[in-house]
């Protein structure tokens, strides 16, 4: 296992996140890791979509045939 330091926390966030563990049950350390694990999982879990579809096209691109533009005037002339 791994072990990391964060510096720089804010005293609202670490006080936020020790109210947040004593309700748990929990160690503010034990908090921090099921936070960070959940969201991780998650992104592990379900890929931003764009990247998914960059990932997905970029060895087989795909060819998308354009509309031909045109500009119609207005509808209402004010």
């Amino acid at each position: 296992m791994a072990t990391i330091t964060v510096r720089g926390l804010p005293d609202e966030v670490r006080d936020a996140l020790k109210r947040r563990a004593a309700r748990k049950g929990h160690s503010m350390e034990a908090e921090a890791r099921e936070i960070l694990a959940d969201t991780i999982r998650a992104d592990i879990q379900v890929p931003n979509a764009l990247v998914a579809l960059h990932l997905a096209t970029r060895e087989n691109p795909v060819d998308l045939e354009l509309p031909e533009r045109n500009v119609e005037p207005p509808r209402e002339v004010f």
